[in-house]
């Protein structure tokens, strides 16, 4: 095996793949193989002498040469349409999250070169109506259109891997914080918009009650599981291919008394509450996780909701 690698990272510009861009230039190595190529892909980015950028639709075969082309030995596939989005428009949704990524694992497993790659998977192909702990055995059912094309692709990945031709690795994202407020297409923005308004000290209404639940984690952590998954020791047997990353599960009370004690006791009267049955039925009644198989494998979580809330808003990495 070479000492050093050729890494692309599609959806590169996006919330989660700019950080992961910014942790692989600030790191320059992946498990102590030397970066020798940053390659990144979007639908528009910016000028930089330092990586590769490959500009245009996946589901372009223009883009899909291009990506060919470079060779990579690990991918990061990140490109999405988000939950919301995907809802709205079913063809964006499917042309994206689905056969854009088909093509990808096809046109990267006629390579030869069996690549790593890391498959940015989400908690929407758990469904609603959980049971009070999530386990690796329980039944999927996803609930939305983006959920269900996510777990296709986890299955397809899967049996790429089964074949020899790629070595992929799914990893299910939680809610990542803190997203830019105009996050377009996510339902669940609101677990972003809290954490800047109650930074601010400005009013918020939540479409969530104080005790709806759900799964954090900082974009920055979240960027260093993925970098962690593309190296992490998987054991040949186990066949799913497909993790949770593991996380807090915080109400949004604790976020509250959480940011109160950080920045002022008056944040507390700033959020009022106003439920929309919908989102909170969807984002807001998560339990108990059991990702102990994530852990031993090296994969972690904010460790408090004081390090979440510090991480996810840049004061501290």
């Amino acid at each position: 095996m070479s000492d050093t690698m050729r890494v692309l990272i599609t959806g590169a510009a996006g919330f989660i793949g700019a950080h992961l861009a910014g942790l692989l230039r600030e790191r320059g190595e992946i498990g102590g193989r030397r970066i020798d190529a940053l390659a990144l892909a979007d639908q528009s980015l910016p000028d930089t002498p330092e990586e590769i950028a490959i500009r245009g639709d996946l589901a372009d075969p223009g883009v899909m040469a291009k990506i060919a082309a470079f060779r990579p030995d690990v991918v990061f596939h990140l490109a999405a349409i988000p939950g919301g989005a995907s809802e709205q428009n079913y063809a964006l949704g499917r042309r994206v999250n689905l056969d854009a990524s088909l093509s990808l694992f096809e046109a990267l497993a006629g390579s030869g070169t069996r690549p790593t790659v890391v498959y940015a998977s989400s908690i929407a192909v758990y469904g609603t109506d959980l049971p009070e702990l999530v386990t690796p055995a329980m039944p999927l059912r996803p609930p939305l259109t983006y959920g269900a094309h996510k777990r296709v692709c986890e299955i397809l990945l899967a049996d790429f891997t089964r074949r020899g031709l790629l070595d992929g690795r799914s990893v299910r994202l939680p809610g990542i914080v803190a997203r830019a407020k105009s996050s377009a297409g996510l339902t669940s923005a609101f677990m972003s918009d809290i954490l800047h308004a109650l930074k601010a000290g400005v009013a918020y209404t939540c479409p969530v009650g104080p005790e709806a639940t759900a799964w954090w984690m900082s974009a920055r952590r979240c960027a260093e599981n993925l970098a962690h998954a593309a190296v992490m020791d998987v054991a040949p047997a186990d066949t799913g291919r497909a993790w949770p990353l593991p996380v807090l599960r915080l109400s949004i009370q604790e976020i509250v008394d959480t940011c109160s004690a950080h920045y002022g006791e008056n944040r507390r009267a700033m959020v009022t509450y106003q439920a929309d049955p919908g989102v909170e039925a969807v984002f807001g009644r998560y339990p108990r996780l059991d990702d102990a198989s994530a852990r031993a494998l090296g994969l972690r979580d904010d460790g408090s909701a004081e390090e979440l809330v510090r991480r996810a808003l840049g004061e501290i990495d």
